[in-house]
Formats: structure tokens, sequence, C-alpha cells
């Protein structure tokens, strides 16, 4: 082969790997919760999982630079398979509690919100706090901030233990539980959709146990969450995370 010759084969091989596709973008697994409408649910219609910490997920994954997988589990299985690296990011309604912080890292604050209180249609009674309902038997959701901070007033006969909120939403639609307490946004959401007819969500009470969503990542990820509050605040500046909110029937909070 003449120098001329291989001068062209050398220059149309770097052609061909300047042209060649670059390293696939980084996945990252996305644990997410298929009640937690309207930050997290499964979307019948498309059999995939939905809502405002998918869609935040996702916008993040873009400005940071990685795809998202997500990964539809229980609420009280996020924590253990974030830690059992069968998971990397948690994105569900989860408040960044103390004792969460002991175990996770969290991203800066997302949302922040309190409990909400339900009762059967039927019981018209004005519920402003807690001491109102003294001496029943109430539900809460495993594995959320509100069973521990119910069970420590001391104030009811039982709190029963429920896998998820539309299961609370039943027994309290079927007149089976006095009340239940569950995240204010998530409890709204469904009765708004006019599921559960004969329960009510119970205005005048004030919430106790008030908390702030964020996204979780393992305590050895410091590059990841690095990224994802530098996301986070983009998202924020530019209006981002304020239309996703608006979408799902939210208002952006203070936080």
């Amino acid at each position: 082969m003449s120098f001329q010759r291989l001068v062209q084969a050398a220059v149309a091989a770097l052609a061909l790997g300047l042209s060649a596709p670059s390293q696939a973008q980084q996945v990252l697994k996305v644990g997410s919760t298929p009640t937690g409408i309207p930050f997290t649910f499964l979307d019948t219609k498309t059999n995939s999982i939905q809502g405002i910490m998918v869609d935040l997920a996702t916008e993040i994954g873009k400005d940071a630079g990685f795809s998202v997988q997500i990964e539809p589990m229980q609420f009280s299985a996020l924590i253990p398979s974030l830690t059992a690296n069968k998971i990397d990011i948690i994105a569900a309604a989860m408040f960044a509690t103390a004792a969460r912080k002991e175990v996770i890292d969290f991203s800066d604050p997302v949302y922040s919100y309190g409990e909400g209180l339900v009762v059967p249609k039927a019981d018209t009674k004005a519920y402003a706090s807690q001491e109102d309902l003294k001496g029943t038997v109430v539900g809460a959701q495993v594995g959320t901030a509100f069973v521990d901070a119910l069970k420590k007033t001391g104030l009811f006969s039982e709190v029963k233990v429920y896998d998820t909120i539309p299961d609370i939403l039943r027994d309290v639609n079927a007149g089976r539980l006095k009340a239940g307490f569950a995240d204010y946004p998530i409890l709204a959401y469904n009765l708004q959709q006019g599921n559960f007819a004969d329960v009510r969500l119970v205005d005048g009470y004030k919430p106790v146990t008030v908390g702030t969503v964020a996204i979780g990542v393992r305590k050895t990820d410091t590059e990841l969450l690095a990224k994802i509050n530098a996301s986070l605040a983009k998202l924020k500046a530019n209006g981002t995370i304020a239309k996703i909110l608006e979408k799902w029937g939210q208002k952006a909070s203070a936080s």
C-alpha cells in the first residue's frame, strides 16, 4: 500500500472513531411507590409509575446527565432497597426525618406538608386536633412518620398500621375505621378523583407532623447528591418544579 493510501486509511479510521457513539448514558434505578398519588402511583393505562416525584427525577436526570429506571415497591421497602444497592435513588412522598437521615442522605427540600385526617362522611363532627379522637382506633401507613407520632401521643386505644393509603381509605369508607391519618396531598388527590365517596377529609384539622419531602440517596453517594442538589436549584429557579406541581394539582411550597 502506498504512503498516500496509508494516510487515507488512517484518516478514515480516525473519522470513524470520532463518529462512534459516546459511552452509554448512566441509568440509575429510582424507587417509587405505586400508591402515593399524586407523588407516585401506578397509571393503569400505561402500566407505569407516574406522578410528581417521577417527573422530578426524570427532569433531574436530564439536567444531571443520567437516565432513570423507575422501580415500583412498597413504601416500607424503599430504604432497605436503597441501602442494599437494589436502587440508587428514592423519589417518593418520603419525609426527610432525623431518624431516616441516620441511615440515608437527603437532597435539598422539594415539598412540605403535614398529615391529613379522614373520617366517614356520616361523621360530621368538627375535629380540630388529635385530642378530639381520644380513645378511638385510628389508622396510618406502615413506614411513615405518622405511625410513631400517633403512638407516642398515647391518645388512641389502637393505631392500626396499613400497607397503603388506599387500604386506610377503604376501611374508613366501609365504616371499619373511625379515622385515618396520612399524607394530606395524597388523601386530597384520591378524594378529588371521586374515589371513596363515603370518606370526608376534615378541613379544620391542624396537622402535627409537618415534614419536607426530599430525594433519598445512599450516604456514600456524595457526588450523586451534589448533582441532584445542583439540578434541583436550577429546576426551582427556572420554574420547572412549580410546573410539575401545578400539573398534579399542587402549589409550590415555601421551602
